[in-house]
């Protein structure tokens, strides 16, 4: 039964499809035939009356696909009945997908498909005192980042499929150990979508590529970010040579925020690493306080009038600007581009000068200034006197001076992390009466989503922030109040939370009347940031190539923590041993009863399809 909509835009000329393994015997696509006048879906009138389906196709019906055969069984008979709906580009493709797979064997498919899930999400396992975060980092989590945000791009709050520049870039960083060829595959696919200035389209459409051009500060960064974690994880230095042609589309105009369209491809193409380049030489540009400008908003979208008329500057996006050139420079230096190395290594020192004397309020860092140089997250500001992604990225970046890292995360803890509620909110106090203006963000109510609410992304970025401090203890902590499984472990809690406990949400009210309920769920790079906070900086395991980094951060009370890792043909399996109740700091590390000759160092792995055992023993932190 083949079905078309010469409606949906573009995917009008496709061809759906419904099946019963060329057993059906009537059909109809009418649905008032087969629910009846006075039917149901508990009762359809199909399955009460005798007699065949009538065959009645053809537009201007209310729509349906029902399939009918007939099966008489004996007692205790048992038959499969199979059925198949799909889609493809043409009624000739949709009838050779059918004629191969009623004669397959579908055992056989269903044992493929289950055998590459369990290949990628069954690379890393760990065994943890914590059981609730065992069962979110092992499969889980890679599973919502996988099949939701990077192939769907779909769930019930966001049905729309676009890719956001930023939103994939981020989340295929968390596959790179487990199925690289797809983050490297999508890192392609986001240069593809850069126009020739330097900039990129905010989110974009498949398979037209229309999209939205923007004036957001951030978003071309993240393609050297995830170039760099991609590299750091892999190795693999030849996706810097791949040749990606740019896009061609008109320029903004003066005042105008964004613009919805479909580009072209331009003549002009370059390697990734062009592309790269191109998007931090974009980002050099500063204001009045030598910070990188806003624009119409930095990673938060919501914060669109900040920066609007050109002037406003961003601190969070110095820190993260800041460490992609660093670490971005000594790839130009690798592949003999002196000058744009040396160029980004002095604008890093320059900001990070600036963000030492502009940025620090006395207490914490402050989150931006407007156009007209008023600050944003200063203990003078009316409202959002405090934002927690200045603090953490402050951490990440290492940047900031120690000392001021340290009281910026202990102002997060004391302001920011509500123990009593289970939440972590982005900022504080919300968006309510102010004067001044900071955008779209001040429509959400008080408390909720960005406007004070948990935003889960960005206080996993404060888990991360713990963690690269070695305070263990409040990391875990912090991980254990951010995983659904612990909103809804009371009938109580997973009547307030109100959705499911089994995936990661956006974001969680703090508004006093909703309080603990759950927002935006499934569609949300959270899942990612979730996992790589986990696995890389709570437990310290980071794949750097043909190395494995263990420097774990963990909770003195652990006793140890277990990891089974496959490396291509070779099977890890890590014990990890706390004898002292440290959080950090490895004393002694033996590979199959013997110290490996890289000592203390990243072990070497080997593709020698054998078992190794790894032994790592934690003794006093660093």
């Amino acid at each position: 039964m083949p079905a078309r909509n010469t409606w949906a835009g573009d995917f009008g000329g496709r061809v759906a499809f419904a099946d019963l393994g060329g057993s059906q015997t009537a059909w109809t696509c009418d649905r008032t035939e087969f629910l009846g006048r006075t039917g149901g879906l508990d009762r359809p009138a199909a399955l009460v009356r005798e007699g065949r389906l009538s065959g009645r196709v053809g537009p201007g019906l209310d729509p349906c696909g029902a399939l009918q055969t007939i099966l008489e069984l004996r007692a205790g008979e048992r038959v499969d009945v199979v059925f198949f709906f799909g889609e493809a580009a043409t009624r000739e493709e949709a009838g050779a997908l059918l004629a191969r797979y009623r004669t397959a064997d579908l055992d056989a498919v269903l044992r493929a498909v289950l055998d590459r899930w369990n290949e990628v999400l069954g690379a890393v396992q760990v065994r943890t005192p914590d059981r609730s975060m065992d069962l979110l980092v092992n499969r889980w989590l890679l599973y919502q980042t996988l099949a939701c945000r990077v192939w769907s791009r779909s769930a019930f709050y966001q049905a729309g499929g676009a890719y956001g520049f930023r939103d994939q870039l981020q989340d295929v960083m968390a596959l790179s150990v487990a199925t690289p060829g797809i983050t490297r595959e999508h890192i392609i696919r986001a240069a593809g979508r850069q126009f020739t200035k330097g900039d990129v389209q905010h989110w974009w459409h498949p398979p037209s590529g229309r999209g939205v051009r923007t004036r957001i500060s951030d978003d071309a960064v993240w393609l050297p970010y995830a170039v760099l974690h991609y590299l750091d994880a892999t190795g693999d230095a030849s996706l810097l040579d791949e040749v990606v042609p740019f896009l061609d589309g008109r320029i903004l105009a003066t005042g105008e925020e964004e613009s919805y369209f479909q580009p072209g491809v331009s003549w002009e193409q370059g390697t990734l690493f062009e592309h790269c380049a191109r998007a931090l030489d974009r980002a050099l540009a500063v204001g009045a306080h030598g910070l990188p400008l806003m624009g119409t908003g930095d990673w938060n979208d919501g914060l669109n009038r900040v920066g609007r008329e050109g002037r406003g500057e961003s601190v969070w996006l110095g820190w993260f600007l800041h460490v992609t050139l660093r670490e971005f420079a000594r790839v130009a230096e690798g592949r003999g581009e002196q000058a744009r190395a040396d160029s980004w290594r002095q604008h890093a020192a320059s900001l990070k000068v600036s963000l030492d004397e502009q940025a620090w309020d006395g207490g914490w860092y402050r989150r931006a200034y407007f156009d007209d140089g008023t600050p944003l997250g200063s203990a003078a500001s009316e409202e959002c006197r405090i934002d927690s992604i200045a603090q953490s990225w402050a951490v990440i970046s290492g940047a900031a001076e120690p000392s001021r890292a340290a009281r910026a995360m202990a102002a997060v803890e004391e302001r920011l992390i509500h123990p009593d509620d289970g939440l972590m909110v982005l900022l504080d106090p919300p968006f309510d009466r102010t004067a001044l203006d900071p955008g779209y963000i001040k429509g959400y109510p008080p408390g909720v989503r960005e406007n004070g609410g948990q935003y889960t992304h960005a206080a996993l970025w404060s888990v991360i922030a713990f963690a690269t401090l070695g305070q263990g203890d409040q990391a875990h902590r912090l991980f254990s109040m951010l995983n659904p499984l612990t909103h809804a472990n009371t009938r109580a809690g997973a009547d307030r939370y109100g959705v499911e406990p089994y995936v990661v949400a956006a974001d969680v009210y703090a508004e006093r009347a909703h309080l603990g309920r759950g927002g935006w769920t499934w569609y949300t790079g959270s899942a990612g940031w979730m996992y790589r906070a986990g696995l890389e900086w709570l437990l310290g395991f980071r794949v750097r190539g043909q190395f494995l980094e263990l420097d774990p951060c963990i909770p003195r009370g652990w006793p140890g923590f277990e990891i089974a890792f496959q490396y291509r043909s070779t099977h890890y399996e890590i014990t990890v041993e706390n004898p002292r109740g440290v959080s950090r700091g490895v004393s002694s590390v033996e590979v199959d009863g013997a110290p490996p000759d890289t000592g203390l160092g990243p072990l070497r792995l080997t593709d020698d399809g054998a078992i190794h055992k790894v032994r790592v023993v934690l003794g006093d932190p660093v």
